[in-house]
């Protein structure tokens, strides 16, 4: 039986808060009853989702999604702005199609893998040959027969979220290994079933000059076993860009006043852009929606923090972090007095804990943090970085971040494709996260305790003391750290 909402709110502040009016009656109590008892952000998320639509970073839906964001914002009687940052280069897929000809002709589903390069209107024809995993046994194999043909890597089902990671790890090893051999570019067997694509990025990022595919798991499987039984077969792709240099986003910055610690900030994270397979529902407009519910419901409270909050809806992440990487350029005089900076980006999943990303000290605040939501736990924390999301420039800036740690639910499987719309975000479990994320923030907006931000070469200790190169690495990062374009100067 299907217990109302409001029903099941009433009940779940029962075993969540603590008993007696006067807990009842305290500001983060009041808030978290207000959230678990909304229905506003399943609207907004709605709205953003099949109304606005998928929304990559340049195009017109994301402009959309900036505007309407600002529009929520002020219509909740919270003060925002839209902060303009610069972009290196616009990269939007126009079409994407692809025919294997010879022993066999068929004409799978293909996506475009952000950052690939174009291919003449008329199309790219190679031989396609068998590349395995991308294996360094692989390349050997291949010999001169991988110059100058499309390459087809075999990988494994994704089913979770450590899958994800890993398949990011091995793409990222797999085009280091066989891209310096000359193929005519690279085709992924989709690691979805289905016929389902979707976007993962080249992990050379702007500076990629070869054509990348994700092809349709089932055509590809096809393609690999006609190619180990001895058939020859060639491909031909075409994939059209919507071409651009350097051209201006924005993020989108709400804020509630501090009332005795104002120039101190508490900052709480989301994405707002996407890709456009799919309507970005899970990654990341679901927690869009938290974020700017807990705004709205702070300020129809008439709760006021000791410090002040600041809602970020940034934009350019699936690209490369791009706005939350403006952000800290933009604000770097107030870096030393952000007291904590918090991403949500892992869908609709039940948070299960935080990554505290190397600082130790974080733990016992974070644990304190989620003292008014202890029924919703456990909860872990885990003090080790994380790369991939808005948390990672306030990291590289020594500044105390942390990452919601959250169970994979629809998230993994759907990840940037076709499937990731509205009706896979876990509404009910979507407002007890905003319970939990509006008890971290407003308890950082209030404790004494504030961790000073870290120095250079502490946050250089963490590569030392971590696999946190290994990740930059894997997501195409680490070349501007290196280079000293990104991270705290001294």
């Amino acid at each position: 039986m299907r217990k109302h909402p409001g029903v099941a709110a009433v009940l779940l502040l029962t075993s969540v808060l603590a008993a007696g009016p006067q807990a009842s009656e305290s500001p983060v109590d009041r808030l978290i009853a207000a959230l678990l008892g909304s229905n506003a952000m399943t609207a907004d998320l709605q709205e953003l989702t099949d109304v606005i639509g998928g929304r990559a970073t340049g195009s017109p839906s994301n402009e959309r999604a900036i505007e309407w964001a600002m529009a929520v914002f002020r219509a909740a009687g919270v003060e925002a702005r839209r902060e303009p940052f610069d972009m290196p280069a616009r990269w939007l897929e126009r079409s994407a199609t692809a025919t294997v000809s010879g022993a066999a002709s068929f004409a799978p589903r293909v996506a475009a893998m952000p950052f690939s390069a174009a291919t003449a209107s008329t199309g790219l024809r190679a031989p396609l040959v068998d590349g395995g995993t991308g294996s360094d046994a692989d390349l050997a194999r291949l010999g001169t027969t991988i110059r100058g043909a499309w390459v087809l890597v075999q990988t494994p089902v994704l089913a979770t979220l450590d899958d994800l990671f890993a398949e990011y790890t091995a793409a990222s090893a797999t085009e280091a290994r066989l891209l310096p051999a000359g193929p005519a570019g690279l085709v992924y067997m989709s690691s979805r079933s289905h016929d389902l694509l979707y976007r993962h990025n080249a992990s050379r990022g702007l500076d990629n000059v070869h054509p990348m595919l994700i092809m349709e798991r089932e055509e590809a499987a096809r393609a690999l076993r006609m190619l180990r039984g001895g058939s020859t077969l060639s491909l031909t792709a075409a994939i059209e860009l919507e071409p651009g240099g350097p051209y201006q986003s924005a993020n989108v910055i709400g804020e509630i006043h501090g009332r005795d610690r104002p120039k101190e900030i508490v900052l709480i994270g989301a994405h707002l852009d996407s890709w456009d397979l799919g309507t970005g529902a899970n990654d990341n407009g679901c927690n869009v929606a938290m974020l700017l519910d807990i705004a709205r419901q702070m300020r129809r409270l008439g709760i006021q923090p000791r410090r002040t909050i600041r809602f970020a809806l940034f934009n350019g992440e699936e690209q490369g972090m791009f706005g939350s990487w403006a952000y800290t350029r933009a604000h770097g005089d107030e870096l030393d007095r952000h007291v904590m900076a918090s991403s949500y980006d892992v869908g609709s999943g039940r948070i299960n804990g935080f990554f505290t990303n190397g600082r130790p000290a974080l733990l016992s605040l974070v644990e304190g943090a989620l003292g008014a939501v202890g029924g919703l736990g456990p909860f872990t924390q885990l003090d080790a970085p994380i790369v991939g999301t808005d948390n990672f420039d306030f990291m590289l800036e020594g500044v105390p971040n942390v990452v919601a740690n959250q169970e994979s639910a629809n998230y993994g499987p759907s990840y940037h494709s076709r499937a990731d719309t509205f009706d896979k975000v876990d509404l009910r479990q979507l407002r007890l996260n905003a319970a939990v994320a509006a008890s971290v923030t407003w308890a950082f907006a209030e404790m004494d305790a504030a961790l000073p931000r870290q120095s250079r070469a502490e946050v250089e200790a963490l590569f030392k003391n971590s696999d946190l190169e290994a990740q930059m690495r894997g997501m195409g990062l680490w070349k501007d750290w290196a280079e000293g374009h990104r991270g705290r100067a001294k």
